[in-house]
């Protein structure tokens, strides 16, 4: 799966903190498709289009001390957190005729933001689990325990997942996991900001030891057991981009043959205990991993994964807890690993975690309230029109071979659009919520995801699930559904302006629809087939073609600098990179069949051509802290905002021609780069 827009909240789930109840800010117009304020006409759109594009917009929008980046997709989203906490505070007002659903969200809402009664009751809703770990009598009854905390990812990650090589049938799935920094690269780095993060980081451990009570020493020897597991678990751990390509992560083992991989952990106690005794086979996504976890726990003593136990618990039950382990929590992740300067309020915190608990009940509010069927289909056309450019492009390619061609449009043709929302919304009926526990909600949620998770495996695909909620601004592409998905949230002003001319709306969720369709076709979406089976469908001599093809795109990514001596990762994102060129392509060529035979004039001094390239420039307008700018160069799969934009309309002559550049100009890639 590949997401559209940046999304450090999910690899950093511990960040979602707040101080206190804040004052809802009124939910502000909504910004045109193009913003004529929002540019820096005083730039040369050939020399730096991100700037003349965004140079007002930036100016104009700093960083809000709550945020490690803004942009325009963030303002978007810290805007609809508005939308729904107005559905959140009226569920959560006590009415004997609430329905199940409303009543659900509403007691959770409450829960969440009663910060007195949290901050009264401290670590101890963490004291059933810390006495479980306490009792721990061998290292035989790990599994037991990690059965019980397998949703906080405690030493490794389980779970279901579609067979690589039959997409209609779920199976079981393990990985690598149990790490506290974001990524294995934070532990095997040897250079001065790497070591002193992880100096920051073991400081960061011991605090929330000594929350939990334990004496400064005592809680400073822990973390550096800690530290020691995890540089283990860190070092068996697959590199992020060797994860890129599928065919490191399929590794279908009978269960005899896992079991042998490590044999220290008593695997048939952990699927028993989970509910899933009679496995006879599973993926294993990251073999190494667990040869380097059976290596730990052979070495490390039982008193030590306790400890590391402990951490793991404590770790990712910060979010819910008291302010002391809020502050504590956000004081590393939020402000040395990302630069944010002050905690969330506490109502955006609890309107994020009940979008990630109850997110299909939360949605069918927010669709209720705020997504017309006016702008459903009016996005859907747009999808099919982009659909039949990319059509025509397939057949125009003169680097691809019939046979291959014949391949690519039978995916194309199979590819399914879901707009706005599920067709069919999640039950939650079997979800317990308890108006005054917040984190037993959190508990519990958890449980009824990872219980839901797993009784898919052995059973047929469901291919009406959603990974987005409804009122989520992103969208992504599936491999394996081969489907792409655009929540209501996402097509909303300015993004998506029913009002707005044709031009910036073509160049904006025109740009994000193509974008999604195009990661069926990048470097590893093309591996995938039109059934979102793991094979290869392509000729040896167009494959080579290819990859020749996104070579260029990764080597004119990877010299642009991020900060410092930093430079893109242009094989990590190289994903992202062909399918914003390759999106960009598809939307120009939808937005001119859609006006063909149209006389269009300039509007505000630009003529239709320049506003289909603003307003893509425009949805990329947005800056980022430092220290956030060091975390995304090694975790995220995106390049950031301003390459987004210069690097793909460096290799469009028709940007070229709408701006009149010349040769030698900097958004004229002399190299220039295309794949589709």
């Amino acid at each position: 799966m590949a997401i559209l827009r940046n999304s450090l909240f999910a690899l950093l789930a511990a960040c979602f903190l707040s101080a206190a109840l804040a004052q809802q800010p009124a939910t502000s117009k909504p910004e045109p498709a193009l913003g004529v304020t929002s540019m820096d006409r005083t730039a040369d759109p050939c020399v730096d289009f991100f700037q003349y594009s965004c140079g007002g917009w930036i100016k104009n929008n700093p960083i809000p001390p709550d945020q490690s980046s803004w942009d325009t997709y963030s303002k978007m989203e810290d805007e609809n957190r508005g939308r729904l906490r107005g559905i959140l505070e009226a569920a959560a007002a006590p009415d004997p005729g609430r329905n199940a659903v409303t009543q659900k969200i509403g007691d959770y809402y409450a829960s969440c933001t009663d910060e007195k009664s949290i901050d009264t009751k401290g670590a101890a809703p963490l004291q059933p689990t810390l006495d479980r770990i306490a009792k721990l009598s061998s290292k035989a009854d790990l599994a037991d325990i990690a059965a019980s905390m397998t949703y906080d990812n405690v030493i490794f990650r389980f779970g279901s997942h579609q067979d690589y090589h039959d997409t209609t049938q779920v199976i079981a799935n393990v990985d690598q996991g149990g790490l506290g920094l974001p990524d294995r690269d934070y532990y095997t780095k040897d250079d001065a900001k790497s070591k002193e993060l992880r100096d920051k980081y073991v400081a960061h451990v011991q605090k929330m030891f000594q929350l939990l009570g334990d004496k400064p020493d005592t809680a400073a020897a822990e973390a550096q057991t800690v530290m020691r597991i995890e540089t283990a678990l860190a070092n068996g751990s697959m590199k992020r981009v060797d994860r890129r390509d599928p065919k490191n992560r399929d590794h279908k083992t009978a269960i005899a043959d896992f079991e042998k991989t490590a044999p220290e952990f008593q695997w048939q106690v952990y699927f028993a205990k989970v509910g899933v005794p009679s496995l006879t086979s599973l993926n294993v996504s990251s073999p190494n991993f667990f040869t380097a976890m059976n290596d730990e726990l052979s070495k490390e003593s039982l008193a030590d994964w306790k400890t590391y136990l402990r951490w793991r618990l404590v770790h990712a039950d910060a979010p819910h807890l008291s302010s002391a382990f809020l502050n504590e929590n956000f004081a590393f992740y939020g402000k040395t690993l990302q630069g944010q300067e002050e905690l969330k309020p506490r109502w955006k915190r609890c309107t994020e975690e009940i979008d990630d608990n109850l997110g299909e009940a939360l949605g069918q509010a927010y669709v209720e309230k705020y997504f017309s069927a006016e702008a459903k289909q009016a996005a859907l056309k747009m999808v099919k029109e982009i659909e039949a450019a990319m059509e025509q492009d397939i057949n125009s390619l003169s680097w691809m071979s019939p046979a291959t061609k014949q391949q690519a449009l039978e995916k194309l043709h199979k590819m399914a659009n879901k707009i706005g929302y599920p067709d069919k919304w999640r039950d939650y009926s079997k979800l317990e919520i308890i108006r005054g526990d917040e984190l037993g909600n959190v508990e519990r949620s958890r449980q009824f995801e990872f219980n839901r998770d797993l009784a898919k495996i052995g059973k047929p695909i469901d291919r009406g699930e959603w990974d987005m909620t409804a009122p989520t601004v992103n969208a992504y592409y599936n491999d394996q559904m081969n489907d792409i998905n655009f929540p209501a949230g996402v097509l909303q002003p300015p993004a998506f302006d029913l009002n707005s001319d044709a031009a910036p709306n073509y160049g904006d969720t025109g740009g994000t629809i193509g974008h999604e369709l195009t990661h069926g076709f990048d470097d590893q979406g093309r591996k995938f087939d039109a059934n979102g089976n793991l094979r290869d469908w392509w000729t040896e001599d167009d494959g080579k073609e290819f990859e020749k093809r996104a070579k260029c795109i990764s080597d004119q990514y990877s010299s642009y600098v991020i900060i410092d001596d930093i430079k893109i990762n242009g094989k990590l994102t190289l994903g992202e990179d062909v399918a914003d060129l390759g999106g960009l392509i598809l939307a120009y060529m939808a937005w001119q069949a859609d006006t063909k035979g149209q006389k269009l004039e300039p509007i505000e001094g630009l003529t239709p051509e320049q506003r289909f390239f603003v307003g893509y420039g425009q949805s990329w307008c947005g800056h980022t802290r430092d220290e956030t700018k060091r975390l995304r160069a090694t975790v995220d799969p995106h390049s950031p905002e301003k390459y987004r934009t210069n690097g793909v309309v460096s290799n469009m002559p028709q940007f070229q021609e709408a701006f009149h550049c010349k040769a030698g100009s900097p958004m004229v890639n002399s190299n220039r780069c295309s794949v589709w």
